[in-house]
């Protein structure tokens, strides 16, 4: 259980409370922190599954963490930012709402044996919201590129209702047989 990757995973559990505490009170710096911990976080997300992988390490616990992982850093990071009046409840609730939404469908699929990957609109979602988030915690130092931080999070609303429709459609069945 405790190898490479589960550790990163276990890091990133780690990391989204500290970014919440560093974001949300009168930390020295906490622009500069906060986007520091939250790229570490997002980074680690993106090394454990491929050190899993190349390393054949993975796991069952890395494989259950490894999403619970990533939904606590993206849904502490947005929630951080509505507490700041950087972005609007509606879209974080949209967001986060599409987390616990497709997590529903995953597990439901998993009772029948059914895996759902990740697809292309799951990941172009992901690193929309990194950018997102991450250009939100450091817009006051971007002066007049901080606008970019607000277009960055309309396009992650974006393509987060359009991956949550895909992944619905695509796997409809499995809610139809839920059902039955």
């Amino acid at each position: 259980m405790w190898n490479v990757p589960n550790s990163l995973t276990v890091l990133r559990i780690v990391l989204a409370p500290l970014l919440v505490v560093v974001l949300l009170t009168e930390f020295p710096d906490k622009e500069i922190w906060g986007l520091v911990i939250f790229l570490i976080a997002a980074l680690t997300d993106a090394l454990d599954g491929m050190i899993a992988r190349r390393t054949n390490r993975i796991t069952v616990t890395g494989a259950m963490l490894d999403p619970i992982a990533d939904k606590l850093l993206i849904s502490a990071a947005f929630i951080s930012l509505v507490g700041l009046d950087l972005a609007p409840a509606w879209m974080v609730t949209l967001i986060v709402g599409r987390e616990f939404a497709v997590t529903g469908l995953r597990l439901i699929a998993l009772e029948r044996n059914v895996p759902i990957s990740a697809n292309v609109w799951g990941k172009a979602k992901t690193t929309t919201q990194i950018i997102a988030i991450s250009l939100l915690i450091f817009g006051s130092h971007l002066g007049s590129l901080q606008v970019l931080g607000p277009v960055v999070l309309w396009l992650a609303v974006i393509l987060t209702v359009i991956s949550m429709v895909v992944y619905f459609w695509q796997n409809w069945d499995i809610v139809r047989d839920a059902e039955a």
